[in-house]
């Protein structure tokens, strides 16, 4: 599934050819969910579940991305930092710079067992094993 999906533009916001409109530079997030991810090597590292809001900041802190499993069964889901993923509206998905064996052993968790990720110690695992640095509105003081 694209960003440029059809079926879930419903209010037909990336439609128009005039190059006007929010895409994609400003995208609505349920147009997101479902997106493909692949690392830059062209693996397939599955696909994004969920995106997460930090209420405070008005930020988007994680996407969540499901790898593995089979229709649902043992899929494990792993937060990864927004500012972890890029866009890539060549080919309508998101690049995350991991192998698929790094992405294997990732901080993961099941569907129904949830970790806390307004913790500072688990978003700082979490922003160490990628890489990554939470925005400075993110972090907490």
């Amino acid at each position: 599934m694209s960003y440029l999906d059809e079926d879930r533009d419903t209010y037909g916001m990336y439609k128009n050819d005039t190059g006007k409109g929010p895409g994609p530079e400003l995208m609505g997030a349920h147009t997101l969910l479902g997106n493909d991810v692949y690392n830059d090597k062209g693996e397939d590292l599955g696909e994004i579940k969920e995106i997460m809001l930090d209420m405070r900041t008005g930020r988007v802190s994680y996407a969540v991305l499901s790898f593995g499993g089979f229709l649902g069964m043992g899929e494990k889901l792993f937060a990864v930092p927004w500012n972890a993923l890029t866009l890539d509206t060549v080919n309508k998905r998101f690049t995350l710079k991991v192998s698929k064996e790094q992405l294997k052993g990732a901080p993961g968790f099941d569907p129904d067992h949830w970790p806390d990720m307004a913790s500072p110690a688990w978003s700082s695992e979490i922003h160490t094993y990628y890489g990554t640095q939470p925005d400075q509105d993110d972090r907490i003081i």
